[in-house]
Parts: C-alpha cells; sequence; structure tokens
C-alpha cells in the first residue's frame, strides 16, 4: 500500500476582497483537525476571486504567505490559482504547487481558458507533472481542461496517478463536469480531486474520485474540509491488471492499431468543426447550429467525412442540437 492523504478545501470565495487569510485560516483549522494531512488543494482562483483587476505577477505577497504556511504545517499545498499578469500585459489563469519546504516546485497555466467567456485569458501550453518522494506522481489540470481527454491522456501518458484539478464552476453544468470528473478517472485509471469553490467561487459539490470512478466523497453546498488518504498502490494494480480485472485502458491505447488522423490539422479529418462557426458568445434568438446542417452535410460528404460509417443521409433533422457549454471557469 502507499498510502497518501490529501484533503480538499471546499470555502466561500469574496470576488472583491482578498481571500488570502481565508485560505490560511483554514489550513491551520485543517491541520489542527486532521494533522496526518500530506497535500492540499484549493479551488480555482480562490486566493483573490474570479475578476482579472485582481491580476499580478506571478511572484507577489499571497505566494509568499502560501509558502510559509507550507513549511509552518510540513504539507505540499496547491492554493487553488491565481490570475497572473505577466510584464508585457497577459493574463493568465496560473496554479502553483509548493513543497513542504516552502519552495514552488513547478507552475501550471490553464490550457483552455473558458472562451468565449474568458476572451482576455491567455492560454498556457506546457503540461504540469511533479513527484511527491516514495509517493508517486501527480499532474494538475485546471477546471475546463478536463473537457479535453487530450490533457489527461498526456498526463497519464507520462506516468501521471493523481489529477489534481481545482475549479470555478458556479452554473448549471456542474453535473456534466462531475460525470466528466468521473470518466476520467475511469478512463485513465487515476485518482481524480476536483475541488470547486462558493460564492463568487462555485456552487460547491466538491469530490474525490478513485481509478474505478467510485466516489469517496462528494462535499453539498457548504464550506467543506475533506481528508482523503488514497493508495497509489491501487492505481499501479489496475493499470496492470484492469479496472475491476477487466478493463486495461492504458494498455490498450498504448497498443493501439489506430492512428488519429484528425490530430494533424492538416489533415481534413476536422473539415466538420469548420462548419460550427466562430467561437463567441451566443446572443438572444440565435438559431445558430439549427438551419445550416444540411450544407454541414454537404460540405463532410465532398470532404469524405463519413469516415467510413457509410453515406450520411440528406436528412439530418433527427439529431438533436450540440449543447452548449454555459457554465463553468
Amino acid at each position: 500500500m502507499t498510502p497518501f492523504a490529501i484533503a480538499g478545501v471546499q470555502m466561500y470565495v469574496n470576488a472583491l476582497q482578498s481571500n488570502v487569510e481565508g485560505m490560511i485560516h483554514r489550513i491551520d483549522v485543517l491541520m489542527a483537525r486532521f494533522p496526518w494531512t500530506e497535500m492540499v488543494l484549493f479551488s480555482e482562483l480562490a486566493p483573490y476571486g474570479p475578476l482579472h483587476r485582481f491580476a499580478q505577477p506571478f511572484e507577489n505577497e499571497a505566494l509568499d504567505q502560501f509558502r510559509a504556511a507550507a513549511k509552518k504545517h510540513k504539507i505540499w499545498l496547491i492554493p487553488g490559482s491565481m490570475f497572473e499578469k505577466t510584464p508585457d500585459g497577459r493574463i493568465y489563469n496560473t496554479s502553483a504547487v509548493i513543497d513542504p519546504d516552502g519552495q514552488i516546485v513547478t507552475k501550471y497555466r490553464k490550457m483552455f481558458p473558458f472562451r468565449p467567456y474568458e476572451i482576455e485569458v491567455e492560454a498556457g501550453t506546457e503540461f504540469c507533472i511533479f513527484d511527491v518522494p516514495n509517493v508517486g506522481r501527480f499532474g494538475l489540470s485546471i477546471c475546463y481542461d478536463i473537457w479535453f481527454p487530450e490533457t489527461t491522456r498526456q498526463l497519464t501518458s507520462a506516468g501521471v496517478e493523481v489529477l489534481l484539478h481545482p475549479v470555478l464552476t458556479g452554473t448549471t453544468d456542474r453535473d456534466a463536469e462531475l460525470a466528466i470528473a468521473r470518466a476520467t478517472a475511469a478512463q485513465f485509471q487515476c485518482y481524480v480531486i476536483d475541488v470547486n469553490g462558493l460564492g463568487a467561487g462555485g456552487v460547491g459539490r466538491s469530490l474525490i474520485v478513485d481509478p474505478s470512478s467510485t466516489v469517496l466523497h462528494q462535499s453539498a453546498g457548504q464550506e467543506d474540509m475533506f481528508p482523503i488518504e488514497v493508495d497509489l498502490s491501487l492505481v499501479r494494480r489496475q493499470r496492470e491488471t484492469g479496472i475491476k480485472g477487466l478493463g486495461q485502458v492504458l494498455k490498450s491505447f498504448r497498443d493501439r492499431d489506430a492512428e488519429f488522423s484528425v490530430y494533424d490539422r492538416k489533415s481534413g479529418a476536422d473539415e466538420y468543426l469548420n462548419s460550427l462557426g466562430p467561437l463567441e458568445m451566443p446572443r438572444q434568438g440565435s438559431r445558430a447550429g439549427l438551419e445550416n446542417r444540411l450544407v454541414a452535410s454537404d460540405r463532410m460528404s465532398h470532404a469524405g467525412g463519413n469516415m467510413g460509417r457509410g453515406p450520411v443521409g440528406p436528412d439530418l433533422g433527427h439529431i438533436p442540437p450540440l449543447a452548449d457549454k454555459t457554465a463553468s471557469g
């Protein structure tokens, strides 16, 4: 058994004033109540909330306070994320990973800002992977990143066993996000630690999922501190023998016969995506996506878009519209 105690902190986030002191206080309370905790994860944008006007350089006073707290309690600390403003004025949604000595071991910039709602935020391009000595390999993604399985595929293909996932979801797609968290754990045979905030930080309902997609804990809609001891030997066992002795997902992907041309942007395999229109905010009364189906079908047919699945029929009216994502950070 390779046990490791990770605590999520689901707390109220204020949008108009700093939450840093409140976070430090909750760390003190958490460690007094559960001194066996070894890692603490907060929600996305917890320190200063979701407004870009509070963006600041990556090295800042709040980060110094978090480093001191990590060193004081000898814990790994991921204090959610903050809007980082670079010297050239660009803004990123950035997380820091702090070790028990108070050192920043790595940082991560969110790869998929929630566009078109976060058009002011730049996208990061580097993955975040770090090792906890004598424990295992951890990876970090932020909120909307998990909707793109390629992000977790990259992390787990490099050996990540625990996906740390701070989120800020305050809207109606939280149910979908919870389903994705469970599916991600099963697809990639890893733990998923998903921490949402409250108030300006989200609607709560944080959860921890094990590699078989079993929910180990799910918060409700109030403040919550939830330390859970995970067992990384379970990850290794299931990756070797399969989920409940069944699907050996990562090895099956490794040994695949197919190559996926959709990832080659010059292949034309994603031609259909070009029919979906621009990435922009929906407008009142918009019928986008409802009246152009035959055009999209025709374009796919001319591009060989049936992809070996038989002819595309001339009437696609029976296909329900794709649901727009209308919530989350």
